[in-house]
């Protein structure tokens, strides 16, 4: 089949579908402060200096695989009530 691809598991991906553009961004968990770098196409306007010396752009996450409960195994309490807190006060209706 024309622009198809066979997969090991038989399946066909179709292509053209995927974004042009990836580039080394580096993701940091604000709630701990952990900093991992990889790809992606998401855009910033920010940079961090990583920890092999190059500057990359910088991706903020409230949450990662090292905060999440589920993966660190632990109950962490993340702050939802300013959040919601927050939320009611934008969208209340003005009296």
């Amino acid at each position: 089949m024309y622009g198809q691809i066979r997969t090991q598991k038989n399946k066909i991906m179709k292509q053209g579908i995927h974004p042009d553009g990836y580039r080394a961004v580096v993701f940091k968990d604000m709630s701990n402060g952990t900093t991992f770098l990889s790809r992606s196409t998401a855009p910033s306007k920010e940079t961090i200096t990583f920890e092999d010396g190059n500057e990359y752009p910088v991706i903020k996450l409230e949450i990662s695989n090292t905060s999440h409960p589920f993966y660190t195994g632990k109950n962490v309490l993340v702050d939802t009530a300013g959040r919601i807190d927050k939320f009611k006060k934008r969208y209340e209706k003005k009296q």
